[in-house]
C-alpha cells in the first residue's frame, strides 16, 4: 500500500514538473487601435491580435494618428505580470529595431501608445511596412514569447518637412593640418630711420648744455671712477651694450636672439647700477657735488 501511494505521488510530481516546464508566456485579449486627432469617440480603426497569427492587413499610422496597443500578459493560462514586455518595431530593409516598453500592471493588463514623435526619424522615411512584434519574458523556466503580430505602414504629411537631427560626432583621424606662418615684419624705410637717428643725435648737445646750465660737475668723474671703477664702467658699458642690442635687433637679429642677450645685459646693469648709485650717494652725503 505504501509502495502504491509513493508511486502515485511520484506520478503527480512528474506531471506537475512537465506542466511547469511546458508553460510559456503569451498574451490574450489584445487589440490595436489607431485614432486620428479630432476624430472623436469611435473614430479610427480597431483590430484584435492573435498570439499565433499576425494580421493580414497592415495598420496605417498617419502624421496625426495615435496607435494604442492593449493586451493582457499571461504565463500559461494565468494572467500575470512579466519582468519584461516590449513592442518591437523592425525595419525589414535596414534591420533597424526600436523597442517600446509596455506599461504592465500586476494583473497583467498592459498598454503602450505610439505616435510619429515617438518613432526614430529613419522609420518615418520607410517605404515598406515595419514589422511589429511583441516580446514577453520573465524569470523562471517558462519560455519567453516573441512573435510578429502586425505590420505598421507609416504615412507622412509631404507638406511638413522631416526634422532630421544632426549626425553624432564620430572621432576619427582628421586631415593633416599645415601651418602657414606669416612673414617676418620688415624694417621701416631707411629715410625714416635716418631722420629719427638724426633727431636723437641732435638732442645730445642739448642734453649736455642743460647739464652744464644746471651745474653738472664733470670734475668728479675721476673720483667716481676711482672709488667704483668696475661698477661705473660696467653700468655705462651695459647701457651702450643695450643700445647695440637694439641696433642689431633692428638690422638683423630676431626676437629669440635679442631676448637672451638683453636679459644678460640687463642683469649686469642692475647689479653694477646698484653699486654705482651707492657710490654717488656716499659722495653726496660727504657734500661732494
Amino acid at each position: 500500500m505504501r509502495v502504491l501511494h509513493g508511486f502515485v505521488s511520484s506520478l503527480f510530481l512528474s506531471g506537475a514538473t512537465i506542466v511547469s516546464a511546458a508553460s510559456s508566456w503569451s498574451f490574450e485579449d489584445a487589440t490595436v487601435s489607431v485614432s486620428s486627432k479630432g476624430a472623436g469617440v469611435g473614430g479610427g480603426s480597431k483590430d484584435k491580435l492573435s498570439p499565433s497569427t499576425p494580421l493580414q492587413n497592415s495598420i496605417s499610422l498617419g502624421a496625426t494618428d495615435t496607435l494604442k496597443l492593449l493586451l493582457t500578459t499571461a504565463e500559461g493560462s494565468t494572467a500575470k505580470r512579466p519582468h519584461q514586455a516590449f513592442l518591437t518595431l523592425a525595419d525589414p530593409t535596414t534591420g533597424l529595431e526600436e523597442s517600446f516598453v509596455l506599461n504592465v500592471k500586476d494583473s497583467g493588463k498592459a498598454k503602450v501608445d505610439l505616435s510619429h514623435k515617438d518613432l526614430p526619424h529613419q522609420f518615418l522615411t520607410c517605404e515598406k511596412p515595419i514589422a511589429a512584434s511583441i516580446v514577453i519574458a520573465s524569470f523562471g523556466s517558462s519560455a519567453p514569447y516573441k512573435n510578429k503580430v502586425f505590420d505598421l505602414a507609416i504615412t507622412r504629411d509631404p507638406n511638413v518637412p522631416l526634422g532630421i537631427p544632426e549626425p553624432p560626432v564620430r572621432y576619427a583621424a582628421e586631415t593633416e593640418i599645415h601651418h602657414i606662418f606669416r612673414e617676418d615684419p620688415k624694417s621701416p624705410p631707411k629715410l625714416i630711420t635716418i631722420v629719427f637717428a638724426a633727431a636723437v643725435a641732435g638732442a645730445l648737445p642739448v642734453l649736455l648744455g642743460v647739464w652744464a646750465t644746471l651745474g653738472a660737475n664733470a670734475g668728479h668723474l675721476s673720483k667716481a671712477l676711482g672709488n667704483a671703477t668696475i661698477s661705473h664702467g660696467l653700468f655705462y658699458g651695459s647701457i651702450l651694450a643695450m643700445e647695440g642690442i637694439f641696433f642689431l635687433y633692428y638690422t638683423s637679429w630676431n626676437l629669440f636672439q635679442t631676448l637672451p642677450a638683453a636679459a644678460v645685459v640687463g642683469f649686469v646693469a642692475f647689479l653694477s647700477g646698484s653699486r654705482a648709485l651707492t657710490e654717488v650717494q656716499e659722495r653726496r652725503l660727504a657734500e661732494l657735488r
